[in-house]
């Protein structure tokens, strides 16, 4: 293949890939919790430098043009999304830092999605997961659906007719850019073990829930800037496929 085509094409994969991207986050823009993926790219280096064969013969002029770009590790952002009212009483939102923990209380997967439910057993679990939800201590909260209204404080304490029943878990990780989405709302380790939970300093309010952090109008305008990316790199593919056939129909002639 012609060096400027692998370079244009190149360039278009890239940006075909920050537009799904981002797609994805504007069809996820009323999912509850959802936070978007950021889409990176990066240099990539000339043929010889990124085999690390030194050895071989090249061109220093082609070289100075690199390889292109490649796509680089997405990146969630996990900006605060709006908080909006909610009659459900197991319903929670936080405000500020923190995840809830759901799961296996020793490896837990994290979620911003504070839309919780009883089960038959009166666990507390979350209504897209079905996982149980966890306390303070990583461990399963029960509660007697019969025993009345449920009180759940802004540091996550449970009371029934003044009766406490359990904290609610609030927890986060120094570094979030480990975590990777595993569906249904959730983050975990690429290893399968979120490492190093720290208690979350943000505040969980009842009645309420976390909307997506989508940023409309900028996810609109990146998926336009990422379309005509694509759009650019692909013209420049047919233009250097046109100047190629060009030549090689002039060279057929003079032969």
């Amino acid at each position: 293949m012609n060096y400027g085509m692998q370079i244009s094409a190149s360039g278009a994969q890239a940006a075909i890939f920050r537009q799904d991207s981002i797609a994805n986050n504007l069809a996820n823009l009323n999912t509850v919790g959802f936070k978007p993926v950021m889409a990176t790219a990066m240099h990539r280096q000339h043929v010889r430098a990124e085999d690390n064969l030194w050895n071989m013969p090249s061109d220093d002029l082609l070289e100075r043009l690199g390889g292109g770009v490649l796509s680089g590790r997405t990146a969630i952002d996990f900006k605060q999304g709006p908080l909006t009212d909610s009659p459900n009483s197991l319903d929670l939102g936080i405000q500020g830092e923190g995840f809830f923990a759901v799961g296996d209380g020793a490896n837990p997967s994290l979620t911003r999605d504070g839309r919780f439910t009883l089960d038959a057993d009166g666990r507390l679990i979350g209504t897209t997961s079905a996982l149980p939800v966890l306390d303070a201590d990583g461990e399963q909260i029960v509660i007697d659906r019969q025993a009345g209204p449920i009180n759940i404080a802004n540091d996550g304490l449970i009371t029934q007719n003044g009766g406490e029943i359990a904290t609610i878990g609030l927890f986060d990780i120094a570094d979030r850019s480990s975590l990777i989405k595993a569906g249904n709302g959730l983050f975990t380790h690429p290893s399968g073990r979120v490492p190093n939970l720290a208690v979350g300093t943000g505040l969980i309010r009842q009645h309420m829930v976390e909307g997506s952090s989508v940023d409309e109008i900028g996810t609109m305008l990146g998926i336009t800037a990422a379309s005509r990316s694509a759009q650019s790199n692909i013209s420049m593919i047919d233009m250097q496929n046109r100047m190629l056939e060009s030549l090689v129909n002039r060279f057929a002639r003079t032969s």
